[in-house]
């Protein structure tokens, strides 16, 4: 038995003594290669038998703290993706290929995320990836070579369009690394997609980020319609239905500007977004203007594409995924006045996981609801505009980013809406 194999076996056991859990899943047979990227709606995700909170139930249990280990169980049961930002190409095709495999006995997809571009997140707290071009796509083919014929879903790196080099606090002069970025980008969808069963969808940001015709002309240069579609609310808070409307609307602006009126062509920079829109009264008066922070005025945008772009095809709009892995309290709003930089992106305190992962979700863009952040993984160590090290809102400084925090993870599972429980695979 493995060491991972034997630190489950509580888990198991705890999940057995509440009654909750069936028997084994039957191993299924892949079905003959075919090119199909749509992810099917009875899809049931990969959960990793060695993610973190699985083993945060273990050191639970062990320390007789019963209701945190079963928690943390619950949280184990649910299916998260498996974030890929590290290794050589051999090293990285060897760790997906393991999976897909593990995947294929349980009858499951995976979610792979492709976190590896170089120079991501600027100098931020998630700096990093691969050292030049050349490497970074000998490390997707990797990743690729590894996914093979089987079914996967492939998000393409977080931020790595809401967050280009010509964003970042240094800039990019010259514009080279921001074109460097989008052949990145470009080239990892071409490897990606050449694989017969991967939905790849290249990441947004969130529905507090960039405006929907920014993001949308970034979608497009970046080889959008070579995807499935595209990922929002990555390691964000934003709530769903917020993220729907908002993704609703980039996948309008998106064949507006590809498909619609001939003066629209290319004109992304047209469409109303989630901070201004042409059809409100925009006359200083309550409530007539756009404001991100009051959805009521969020009316506004949607008379403007009622206006502009009327009812496309729903066939020919853009899909897309979400992450509801923490947005379940909706985003955290800083006390007024409190910091000068309150980061209401890292580590919001407060927060709870969101809708469960599924592949229904009921909306026709909408292919799937997952989790694609590690639940209980830190954001960063943050100070929120202070001189630290301490993260004022905890009292204690922070983990690095992307290290696991028990009492991170707790917190999320326990603010959970709808409340965490054991998934039972239906």
């Amino acid at each position: 038995m493995s060491r991972a194999s034997r630190l489950l076996v509580p888990v198991a056991c705890a999940a057995l003594a509440s009654g909750v859990l069936g028997g084994g899943v039957a191993a299924a047979a892949p079905a003959a290669p075919t090119v199909d990227h749509v992810l099917p709606k009875d899809t049931r995700f990969y959960v990793d038998p060695e993610a973190g909170a699985a083993r945060q139930a273990v050191t639970d249990f062990k320390a007789g703290r019963i209701q945190d280990g079963l928690r943390m169980a619950q949280l184990a049961s649910w299916p998260q993706a498996i974030w890929l930002d590290y290794g050589t190409p051999a090293e990285i095709g060897k760790v997906v290929r393991k999976t897909m495999r593990a995947a294929r006995a349980t009858g499951t997809v995976p979610v792979f995320v492709l976190y590896n571009v170089t120079g991501r997140d600027c100098s931020f707290y998630s700096a990093g990836g691969a050292a030049d071009p050349e490497a970074y796509r000998a490390w997707v083919q990797g990743v690729a070579d590894g996914i093979g014929t089987g079914r996967a879903a492939v998000i393409v790196e977080p931020d790595g369009l809401a967050l280009l080099p010509e964003d970042c606090p240094e800039g990019d002069p010259d514009g080279t690394r921001t074109e460097q970025r989008y052949a990145n980008i470009r080239a990892a969808v071409d490897i990606v997609t050449a694989e017969p069963r991967t939905s790849v969808y290249l990441d947004g940001g969130s529905s507090n980020w960039q405006p929907v015709g920014e993001l949308a002309g970034r979608l497009l240069k970046a080889d959008l319609a070579k995807t499935q579609g595209f990922s929002l609310n990555v390691s964000n808070y934003q709530p769903t239905d917020q993220l729907n409307r908002y993704a609703t609307w980039v996948s309008e602006c998106v064949w507006y500007a590809t498909e619609g009126p001939a003066e629209a062509r290319g004109r992304t920079d047209a469409c109303a977004s989630q901070y201004y829109s042409p059809a409100a009264p925009n006359d200083g008066r309550p409530g007539n203007a756009v404001d991100f922070s009051d959805t009521s005025t969020w009316k506004w945008v949607d008379a403007w594409y009622d206006q502009a772009v009327g009812e496309p095809p729903v066939k020919d709009l853009t899909h897309y995924v979400l992450d509801n892995s923490r947005n379940g309290q909706g985003a955290w709003i800083p006390p007024a006045g409190k910091y000068t930089d309150a980061e209401p992106w890292c580590n919001a305190p407060g927060r709870g996981i969101g809708v469960r992962p599924t592949a229904n979700t009921g909306l026709p863009l909408a292919d799937a609801y997952l989790y694609v952040k590690t639940i209980g993984e830190s954001d960063g160590t943050c100070h929120r505009g202070t001189v630290g090290p301490v993260d004022p809102e905890y009292g204690v400084e922070d983990p690095a980013a992307g290290a696991w925090w028990p009492d991170f993870a707790h917190t999320l599972a326990a603010n959970a809406s709808p409340a965490l429980t054991f998934d039972t695979g239906r």
